[in-house]
């Protein structure tokens, strides 16, 4: 799903018009990557968690030359761990 589907999606379950829609949506983004930037966790019981966490730096191959090492710096990244319900409602899905 993208963006754009997200915004017709709600846009049709709500009978509201897309350019109502589509400002919620961009702000409920904005606020979740304004907390992250901040270092806050955004929770959403049911759904998920966002958070950032640190990845160790960590020595990797040159994928042009395997002989070669690279040194992969240390960095901050954002990762999400889904809520218990958003498990159990994956749990059956056939993928192509």
């Amino acid at each position: 799903m993208t963006k754009a589907e997200l915004i017709d999606a709600i846009t049709a379950k709500l009978a509201m018009r897309k350019k109502d829609v589509a400002p919620v949506v961009d702000e409920v983004f904005s606020e979740i990557q304004g907390a992250l930037s901040k270092g806050d966790k955004c929770t959403f019981v049911g759904f998920g968690v966002f958070e950032v966490r640190r990845r160790s730096e960590r020595e990797g191959r040159n994928p042009q030359d395997p002989t070669k090492k690279v040194l992969i710096p240390a960095k901050n990244v954002p990762v999400f761990r889904p809520g218990k319900d958003l498990k159990d409602a994956v749990v059956d899905v056939k993928l192509s």
